[in-house]
């Protein structure tokens, strides 16, 4: 397999005059032999993004480049690239074999490389038995794999997969979104994913494009989206979030290696806590944000200060987790807990909640210039 490296910039697409463009300047690397998601809710423009990419759509402006060669006009038959749908887009009149070996017979392979080639890419799905069956009669994830093989025998220079996930069962998408993971990194094949599952993509992805508007809001590791998101959007889209509005206090010390420093801040009407966050912050309002799996929870108090007391309004009992929904003040926050932690709290009892100050991170968005 070819690892081939992408490179996009300013890509724009516009549908129609005065309304916004569907991508906005998109830049984005993508590196030899790794996965990127490109994330975000239906309408975003990732799955635009991908058909530019592959040649199934045209820009309006900007510039696609696969190893520093401009491809931006090149016609998706000279693109080289490998894709896989949502739908799978298998020939139903072909068995498993034939469906593999189109590709390679558009591009003029002689017979005996297709036979070679066909049977190791189906060796490589796990499915070199089945290749006289008929794909009416293979299941959902028998399929999904049918078109991985027919993309990957090509030896594409990138791979392009569409939400391919997204017609399968839950517990079949769990193991399949393994299983490509574990044949990309076999094949070090390059690979733009589009998804809307958040859970798919830090999984899967080496980095992540997190799309919002036609827009990328972040692009990073999938610890870096998680933990440390760059704005409101990213950290409400990227796994479950609680929000303060909180008042930067005084700045007491380096908080990490990465620059982040340790802050005092207020919450008001409930009191000073500790937080982290870039350097700079103080003296803003600024939203702090709390994953509900680092926000203890307990039925009694310590003697700790930086406690919230509230009253559980819900409880979601999920097998491992419970997570417990307690209103604090105005505030309505939840916390994660695992169902074999003791006591359980119930609907209507009062709860303590304590955090770590490493664990509450101070959103960096709309941040004041504070005067020297």
């Amino acid at each position: 397999m070819t690892e081939s490296k992408l490179s996009i910039v300013d890509l724009t697409k516009k549908y129609a005059a005065g309304l916004a463009p569907a991508v906005d300047r998109l830049n984005m690397e993508v590196e030899e032999g790794h996965l990127v998601a490109l994330l975000g809710p239906s309408g975003c423009g990732k799955t635009t993004t991908l058909r530019m990419v592959a040649g199934l759509m045209d820009p309006t402006a900007g510039s696609i480049m696969v190893d520093g060669r401009e491809i931006t006009q090149e016609p998706v038959n000279k693109r080289g690239m490998g894709m896989v749908f949502q739908s799978y887009a298998l020939f139903p009149h072909m068995n498993v074999e034939q469906n593999v070996a189109f590709g390679l017979q558009m591009r003029q392979v002689p017979k005996a490389e297709q036979k070679v080639r066909v049977a190791e890419a189906l060796d490589m799905v796990q499915l070199g038995h089945l290749g006289k069956r008929a794909t009416k009669a293979l299941s959902g994830g028998q399929q999904q794999r049918i078109a991985l093989a027919r993309a990957l025998v090509v030896e594409p220079t990138l791979l392009l997969l569409d939400e391919p996930l997204s017609n399968l069962d839950a517990k079949l998408r769990d193991t399949m979104r393994t299983e490509i993971r574990s044949i990309q990194q076999r094949t070090r094949a390059t690979t733009l994913f589009v998804t809307h599952d958040q859970d798919e993509a830090l999984d899967m992805a080496d980095r992540i494009a997190v799309m919002n508007g036609g827009l990328i809001e972040q692009f990073g590791s999938p610890v870096d989206v998680y933990e440390r998101p760059r704005t409101h959007f990213v950290a409400n889209f990227i796994g479950q979030a609680n929000f303060l509005t909180i008042t930067v206090g005084e700045d007491v010390g380096q908080a990490s290696a990465a620059g982040e420093r340790n802050y005092k801040i207020e919450v008001p009407g409930l009191g000073q806590f500790g937080a982290v966050g870039a350097p700079g912050l103080t003296g803003n309002s600024l939203p702090v944000l709390i994953r509900p799996h680092r926000l203890r929870a307990s039925l009694q108090p310590s003697t700790s200060a930086q406690e919230l007391k509230g009253t559980v309004e819900q409880v979601s009992y999920t097998g491992d987790t419970l997570t417990i929904a307690v209103r604090v003040g105005d505030e309505i926050l939840q916390s994660q807990l695992h169902t074999t932690s003791g006591s359980l709290p119930h609907t209507g009892d009062t709860a303590y909640l304590s955090w770590d100050p490493e664990h509450a991170y101070i959103l960096p968005e709309h941040a004041k210039a504070v005067a020297a």
